[in-house]
């Protein structure tokens, strides 16, 4: 299988949205299998949301302020952004103190005891380009400009640094193109999401300090359009949902971005029976991971780390057990890397493979695992293999887990 960033030759899959026990999903599917999944939830502090907040204390052996942003919500935000920090209630002077109000955005959802996480760092992101605000700093000016996502071939990063017009824009925000402009046949629409989204920034910072303390500034779009904005166009030639509340607001934005959207109306066959989604659901949150060769998975998410253990199973394992041992571990490395995505596990991941004596295999199990998690739309990669023959994962931590956003 090639690269699902870029030129994508297999077939292409389906965003599903739709409603399972009362809990709204949307689902990327391909080949019959969830690649990507996410709950919508109630969530009045939606990630993306931006805020005018009071800083209520300030926690320097933790390296945090805490920052009401309304109703005593109380959010965590690292003194290391405090500097770029825009200030409304003084003349800003590079710090921030108790009673400041400043402008935040919510950049990650509170997870069980853990406050919800805000940066000062304040973005739009688009489904081609996000546009940031350029920090005051001149050194921190300096990463600004016309940044390229590292998934694209050489020749298209070099391609969008140097387009005109996107230069221009970048004048009075940073700009990053996202790894699906990618598939664009030409620039156009790039160019005029660039202008909206920069357009709408500008807007945001000159009325923030004209606002009142708690003010929401900007509302995230529902979490579905999210979802779609974040899913390669590359993996999905259709979005199909059999909700009418939903496709009403799916209609206007194919309408702006040009993506099929179906209305699914068989009241025979409900859209979750026609693709099985609550047996696959149920496949997501089980411990155990059957494989094709008759081998198996056991994925235990634990408070420090995750942990999956690789196992023979019902393989057969005939003669050459190295060899044997090296087909199943290949073959669950790619699950692995499909399961991480699916059930959004992150942090650190420690692998315990099928241990084989031969350097070669070893090697080509890594090369592998790393070239399957550069597809992954999280950042995530292999670290290492340690001393006792466990793999060393990393992916970054973007939401919850599946688990904690369908059974929280």
């Amino acid at each position: 299988m090639r690269d699902p960033v870029e030129g994508m030759t297999t077939a292409k899959g389906k965003i599903l949205i739709l409603k399972l026990n009362s809990k709204i999903l949307s689902i990327l599917l391909r080949d019959n299998r969830i690649l990507s999944i996410q709950v919508q939830r109630e969530n009045k502090y939606a990630v993306g949301n931006i805020y005018i907040g009071r800083v209520q204390s300030m926690a320097s052996n933790i390296g945090a302020a805490f920052v009401d942003i309304g109703q005593e919500n109380l959010t965590f935000l690292p003194l290391s952004e405090t500097r770029q920090a825009l200030v409304t209630n003084r003349r800003a002077d590079g710090t921030i103190k108790v009673g400041d109000e400043i402008l935040v955005q919510v950049a990650k959802e509170p997870v069980r005891t853990k406050l919800a996480g805000v940066t000062t760092r304040i973005s739009l992101a688009g489904k081609y380009i996000v546009a940031e605000r350029r920090p005051s700093a001149p050194h921190e000016s300096e990463k600004h400009g016309v940044q390229v996502s590292s998934k694209l071939s050489k020749k298209r990063q070099a391609h969008f640094r140097e387009t005109a017009a996107l230069q221009r824009i970048a004048e009075k925000c940073g700009l990053i193109v996202r790894t699906n402009a990618g598939e664009l046949a030409d620039d156009e629409p790039l160019i005029a999401e660039a202008e909206s989204l920069s357009a709408e920034l500008a807007h945001i910072l000159e009325i923030a300090d004209k606002r009142v303390c708690y003010s929401c500034l900007h509302r995230e779009k529902p979490a579905y359009l999210h979802f779609i904005e974040n899913a390669y166009v590359s993996e999905y030639d259709e979005v199909v949902t059999d909700l009418p509340e939903i496709y009403a607001g799916l209609s206007e934005y194919a309408a702006q971005t040009g993506i099929s959207v179906r209305l699914y109306e068989d009241s025979m066959l409900p859209l979750c029976k026609l693709y099985a989604v609550e047996e696959r659901v149920k496949e997501l949150l089980d411990r155990k991971v059957w494989l094709k060769s008759g081998g198996y998975l056991v994925i235990e998410p634990t408070e420090a780390l995750v942990s999956i253990d690789v196992n023979s199973g019902k393989c057969e394992r005939g003669r050459d057990s190295e060899e044997t041992f090296f087909r199943i571990n290949m073959e669950a490395a790619e699950m692995i890397a499909v399961h991480l995505r699916a059930r959004n596990l992150s942090g650190m991941i420690l692998v315990d493979f099928i241990n084989m004596r031969g350097e070669e295999h070893n090697r080509r199990l890594m090369e592998h695992m790393r070239s399957l998690l550069a597809k992954d739309s999280v950042t995530a990669g292999v670290v290492d293999m340690t001393g006792l023959g466990l793999m060393e994962i990393t992916r970054k931590k973007v939401n919850p887990s599946f688990r904690e956003q369908y059974e929280g």
